[in-house]
């Protein structure tokens, strides 16, 4: 079943406008779960500062939750960074497709 998304009982809607308001909350979404996923890599590496700190500090923290933490950290980095270097890879080879 086809549902034209264009008509709101009997009344038509211009086509740029819906356009425009579809990609907009697209970009929300997507702006969003960017800012989510970056804010976690960040409070990793901040987590293992603390941790790093706390331990030559010689406060109360055992090294083995000191090397979790900067493991933690150090793959939540290599993750985004790899996922930035795909999307800059098919950014590219858009880019060089012939239309």
């Amino acid at each position: 079943m086809l549902i034209n998304n264009n008509v709101v009982k009997g009344l038509t809607l211009p086509e740029h406008s819906q356009n425009q308001s579809l990609s907009q909350g697209t970009e929300n979404n997507f702006g969003t779960y960017l800012k989510n996923a970056m804010d976690e890599v960040n409070n990793a590496q901040i987590q293992s500062a603390e941790a790093t700190q706390k331990l030559v500090y010689g406060q109360n923290i055992e090294l083995h939750d000191v090397m979790i933490t900067a493991q933690k950290a150090s793959i939540t980095m290599q993750t985004a960074l790899e996922i930035r270097n795909k999307a800059v890879e098919a950014y590219q080879e858009m880019m060089r497709m012939q239309v």
